[in-house]
């Protein structure tokens, strides 16, 4: 099922640093695409460059908002919708939690049944959070996390590991062509400076002549993808696959995942610093803070279901990503 040239895709979160790069890719390959977003973490510089393309529209509004006829009409015949609305650092969505659980469900709730009466495809982005801080390594997607579901990272956690269930519950009840993505750490241009992501983090401090912040002893790893590689991953499991079957309602196609998307090359957080360090030229030390509650300490995907279905991997390496990465945060002038 693969879009029309006059059918629009739906992006919300879509000035986002990742939902900003996917409304680049998918313009150039021809689709019409609008985009979904209330600007709370996203940044209209992300999408200025795209606001006088014909192809191109915003509507500024929260995803989790009933859709009303002004609404619908504004978006028009949809046939795909990429759910990436919710901050994704845990400064930021952990600010207003109730917020961030409400965006998580009740926009995954929203956006399902605008697919159900559209007819339309759905992808749901999903995170490596779900995994809680994991008692496999790696972690596949059979794998069930390990979770605080009253800790202080629940309302993104559990937030996301709902709005998976509405996923499926929504494929098996009312036959919704949906499909579930778990993104592990993604960089690249565009990230806020101020999001409290480690990339970043490493950066801003490194061009601002600031020592690096390492939470604990800096052993803690994760596995960290170039945006432009996660972006290709998301494309492509949207057009993998065919919706569910009408004769077995309750058989779940391999499309609906959910699939990892990530970069399965590990490196700890101290690794990651001194190679900030490295490609910075910074002479800056490392300055250490307690370890924040129910932080992972070990992050990495296995991504063998996207190789098998995706044909998919990383092909990124970290060092030419950070490169493009600083060379972006040094054009911007809050980032020394």
């Amino acid at each position: 099922m693969a879009p029309s040239d006059r059918s629009t895709t739906l992006v919300t979160g879509g000035a986002g640093f990742l939902g900003s790069h996917l409304c680049d890719r998918l313009l150039e390959s021809g689709a019409r695409v609008v985009c979904l977003d209330t600007f709370v973490t996203g940044l209209r510089e992300n999408i200025a460059h795209l606001t006088d393309r014909p192809a191109f529209s915003l509507i500024e509004r929260d995803v989790a908002d009933p859709l009303d006829a002004a609404t619908l009409t504004a978006i028009g015949p949809v046939s795909r919708i990429y759910n990436l609305a919710c901050p994704a650092s845990p400064p930021m969505y952990q600010r207003d939690p109730i917020s961030t659980l409400r965006t998580s469900v009740v926009g995954a709730l929203t956006m399902l049944s605008l697919a159900e009466s559209a007819g339309a495809r759905y992808l749901q982005a999903s995170t490596s959070e779900v995994y809680g801080d994991p008692r496999e390594h790696p972690q596949t997607e059979g794998y069930r996390g390990w979770v605080n579901p009253i800790g202080p990272r629940a309302c993104y956690d559990e937030g996301k590991r709902a709005a998976e269930t509405l996923c499926f519950d929504f494929i098996r009840t009312r036959g919704v062509d949906a499909r579930v993505v778990r993104i592990f750490n993604t960089y690249g241009p565009r990230m806020r400076p101020d999001d409290g992501r480690v990339v970043s983090n490493f950066i801003r401090q490194a061009l601002a002549g600031e020592p690096l912040t390492i939470f604990g002893d800096g052993a803690q790893t994760r596995s960290f993808c170039y945006v432009d590689d996660l972006v290709d991953g998301l494309t492509r499991l949207m057009e993998t696959g065919a919706p569910p079957s009408e004769h077995d309602p309750d058989a779940v196609p391999s499309s609906a995942g959910p699939v990892n998307l990530g970069n399965p090359e590990e490196r700890t957080v101290r690794d990651l610093a001194d190679l900030v360090l490295e490609l910075t030229g910074a002479s800056v030390g490392l300055m250490s803070e307690p370890l924040p509650v129910d932080d992972p300490a070990r992050r990495r995907p296995d991504i063998s279901r996207a190789r098998e279905l995706l044909g998919w991997s990383p092909t990124t390496p970290i060092r030419e990503g950070l490169t493009r990465t600083i060379a972006w945060f040094r054009d911007r002038p809050r980032a020394g």
